[in-house]
């Protein structure tokens, strides 16, 4: 990635420190670290405590799959992407100026939550403090906050009261990196500093868990300039824990966490490692008014299956204007992502990892021995029907080097039955309509006498191949 890709570790690379930079990427990424429900060999008593809940703990969250991020702060008020302090070298004086003008109508996260909600989305984590350092949150650690600033409210219990109030799960984003606190890059260097940040961080991190009853995951993020005993990560944990013994965190503060972080690509961690991708749903984190990148709802369900067949989560952002109103792109592609669900999200909700390859018109999740076919892109009339269906207009799909055998196939959207053959080649679905039955994937529920694999390649080898070494 680069510094145009406008993603947090384009920060981390501007100041050149590639050894611990490579190693926090690599912990963000999930590269090489340990099963979840174990710890790693030689972790911190803190870390055998975490590993010994984990899977208690997680529970939910695995079964939830589906996420909705929120970026708002004072970057909302600019409209240029979150960065914009650092893209466009605002000083602290003039950026403390949006403080002022920063004052969202009553009660945004309300429409926040309902529209997850309607997403389909089973938890929310909003952006309580971003790298700007101003804090959306009530707090006697600085003046720098939502109360005594522009909103004059806590915005942070705003959204804590609306997500429960809708049935979700509450989570809280962090930035340990602060642009705006006096020793927030002196730190580094200068001990009486890095004393000074570290108590103000461990503070801010003691209010927001203290103050807003059960909170369910803590999402920390860029832990530049520090490393994790600079930050005192270990008792950072160790304090989290004991302030909420259920909450989740990830790896972003230098530890191992309960789960890694891959950032605008999906990317499966190792097996036992829980994991969630997180991505924007057009280029940008904050509210970006000239940012018309959007993904369609195809492209989102399409990686809610990449996702659930991985294994993972997906926490898809939103970027709220400056009153906290949802930018109606956003709105629409979310409502009908969740209609999409509202039918077919026993293919996703609760699934397991799937041992399944790629493939280029469909993808696939599993729930034990069910697999599902996650078609997006429908085969209409199938040249090959004709010798396969009694010359029948019909669509015909094939799924080859599927094992083992399949009992029974149907639509999931309607409950029909599918007809099917199956050789030890590949899984032929036939009787199909010729138009695809849903938009923007259709899901055929495929039940097996055993674990569903789907190993495109491992029929290469039982092709008969005629005229080999043959000359014509």
């Amino acid at each position: 990635m680069d510094w145009n890709e406008s993603t947090r570790r384009s920060f981390l690379k501007q100041f050149g420190a590639a050894g611990a930079m490579a190693l926090a990427a690599a912990k963000a990424e999930g590269v090489g670290l340990p099963a979840a429900q174990t710890a790693a060999p030689g972790s911190s008593p803190t870390d055998l405590k975490q590993a010994a809940t984990r899977q208690q703990r997680m529970q939910w969250w695995h079964d939830a799959k589906f996420g909705m991020f929120i970026h708002w702060g004072l970057y909302s008020v600019i409209g240029q992407h979150e960065w914009a302090k650092e893209f466009q070298g605002i000083p602290i004086p003039q950026y403390e100026i949006l403080a002022k003008h920063f004052k969202p109508k009553p009660n945004a996260a309300r429409d926040w939550a309902r529209l997850a909600k309607k997403a389909g989305q089973k938890y929310m984590v909003m952006t309580t403090k971003h790298h700007e350092g101003f804090c959306n949150f009530d707090t006697k650690l600085t003046d720098y906050n939502a109360v005594k600033q522009g909103p004059g409210r806590d915005l942070v219990r705003e959204y804590v009261e609306a997500a429960r109030a809708e049935g979700l799960r509450v989570g809280f984003y962090y930035s340990l990196m602060d642009w705006h606190h006096p020793d927030g890059a002196k730190c580094a260097t200068d001990e009486a500093a890095r004393r000074r940040f570290v108590d103000y961080t461990h503070g801010l991190i003691r209010e927001l868990l203290t103050n807003y009853g059960k909170i369910d995951v803590l999402w920390y993020d860029v832990a530049w300039p520090l490393d994790a005993k600079g930050w005192e990560s270990e008792k950072m944990n160790q304090m989290v824990f004991e302030l909420q013994p259920d909450i989740i965190v990830n790896n972003r503060n230098r530890l191992e966490g309960d789960f890694s972080t891959p950032e605008q690509h999906i990317q499966a961690s190792e097996v036992g490692r829980a994991w969630e991708t997180c991505m924007t749903l057009n280029d940008s984190w904050g509210f970006n008014r000239g940012d018309d990148a959007w993904k369609t709802p195809k492209v989102i369900v399409d990686n809610l299956a990449t996702v659930a067949k991985g294994g993972g989560n997906y926490l898809l952002n939103i970027g709220p204007e400056p009153d906290g109103s949802i930018p109606p792109q956003t709105v629409a592609i979310l409502e009908e992502v969740g209609q999409w669900l509202e039918t077919n999200g026993k293919a996703f909700y609760g699934t397991e990892r799937c041992n399944a390859g790629g493939n280029v018109n469909a993808n696939y999740t599993r729930r034990g021995n069910t697999l599902y076919v996650h078609q997006k892109f429908w085969p209409g009339h199938t040249p090959a029907a004709e010798w396969l269906s009694f010359y029948q207009p019909e669509a015909v799909i094939a799924i080859g080097g599927l094992k083992p055998k399949v009992l029974s196939a149907k639509l999931l959207k309607t409950g029909q039955p599918l007809k099917f053959r199956q050789d030890e080649f590949s899984l032929q679905l036939t009787g199909l309509p010729v138009q695809a039955p849903d938009q923007p994937a259709t899901v055929i529920e495929v039940e097996c006498d055993g674990e569903p694999i789907v190993d495109h390649g491992a029929e290469r080898p039982l092709w008969p191949r005629y005229k080999v070494g043959i000359s014509i």
